[in-house]
């Protein structure tokens, strides 16, 4: 798979513990323990990666494992690869046939535009 256009790309040797702030699209394969916030932003988690965080993004595509919760403002995506524990708040969600999701699920049904 090819990170978008633009996209920040951190790969899947890098470790990050702590908290990742930005404001610009990104696209991580990488291990992660603490907390991601791209408000205005889109996240792309690769399928090498495994996150352990609470994550705040205005849109998120998952293909690999996320441990925490998470609050998109606008849409989260799940792709067939992806495996989420912990609670969803989004205004909308699409979830691929083979994915897992394990917890509480919120649509708000509006987004931040």
């Amino acid at each position: 798979m090819k990170p978008a256009e633009g996209s920040t790309v951190i790969g899947k040797s890098v470790v990050i513990r702590g908290e990742l702030l930005g404001s610009e699209d990104l696209f991580f394969d990488g291990t992660m323990e603490g907390k991601i916030t791209l408000t205005e932003c889109r996240l792309t988690i690769g399928p090498n990666a495994g996150i352990k965080a609470d994550i705040a993004v205005r849109d998120l595509i998952v293909f690999g494992r996320v441990d925490g919760n998470i609050q998109a403002t606008g849409r989260l995506e799940l792709r067939q690869t992806a495996v989420v524990h912990g609670d969803v708040i989004a205004s909308r969600l699409s979830v691929e046939d083979t994915a897992v999701i394990k917890g509480r699920i919120e649509l708000t049904g509006s987004s931040a535009v």
